[in-house]
């Protein structure tokens, strides 16, 4: 049985030949903290940091695990639009023609990626429920759920605003399992080449969901605004993909 789990979680060779090559150019990652991801049920919150916080997630995360990830990014047809809204659409005028070309020549390796990759596809249609019943499978098989819930608001210097819809992920694993799973906020620092997990908040089946959701953000969000505002004086580096120049710091 251990065998033949192990050959269905086996990746392609040229997907695996990727992984490789993003390893030797993106450095490790020190994980502080670790021994808050223990444990049965656990979703990780992190800021986004641009591609930095999920591709440090994909390559080095310390426990196996399930990442959110929009599902437009896993099919190459859908990358262009999406690529160039999301992540390029603030870029100067005179060089957005430059990146609209660049989401087309990107778009047939980013499906390969994200479809190979340890992901969860997101949708914010219908098929949302397909994403937390994908979350509840993936934290009874033993792993973290790790997702970065970002919007275009911003909350302080550090972070922006949440989208709240994942909590409902804790309240349809407790509704199976009958056990309540923990939120671990986790703050991406690129420039110090470090992950720190902190405090956790636990699923209360007692509360209301609509104010669980406010009581989870709340807590993750002012959680990773600590952890950043502890660590040495860095640039942050927002959700938003703006020059560099731009970034602000956490002092």
């Amino acid at each position: 049985m251990a065998k033949k789990e192990k050959q269905k979680d086996k990746k392609p060779l040229l997907y695996r030949f990727i992984f490789w090559l993003f390893t030797v150019f993106y450095k490790k990652r020190r994980f502080i903290g670790k021994h808050r991801i223990e444990g049965e049920a656990v979703i990780v919150v992190g800021n986004h940091a641009q591609t930095h916080a999920p591709l440090t997630s994909e390559l080095y995360f310390p426990a196996k695990k399930a990442i959110w990830c929009i599902g437009e990014m896993t099919k190459a047809k859908e990358v262009p639009a999406y690529a160039y809204q999301d992540f390029w659409s603030l870029k100067p005028k005179w060089t957005r023609w430059f990146y609209k070309l660049l989401s087309y020549i990107m778009a047939p390796l980013c499906g390969y990626i994200f479809s190979n990759a340890d992901t969860i596809a997101v949708y914010k249609d219908a098929r949302l429920m397909s994403t937390f019943k994908s979350s509840v499978k993936a934290l009874s098989e033993g792993k973290k759920v790790v997702l970065f819930p970002e919007n275009r608001e911003c909350y302080n210097e550090i972070i922006n605003d949440f989208q709240d819809k994942f909590v409902a992920v804790a309240k349809l694993y407790y509704s199976r399992y009958k056990v309540c799973p923990t939120f671990v906020p986790m703050y991406n620092a690129p420039e110090l080449k470090a992950v720190i997990f902190g405090k956790p908040i636990r699923y209360d089946p007692n509360i209301d969901i609509d104010e669980q959701c406010k009581i989870v953000c709340n807590h993750l969000k002012k959680e990773i605004t600590r952890i950043a505002r502890l660590l040495p004086r860095h640039r942050v580096v927002p959700y938003a993909n703006i020059s560099k120049k731009d970034y602000p710091y956490s002092k």
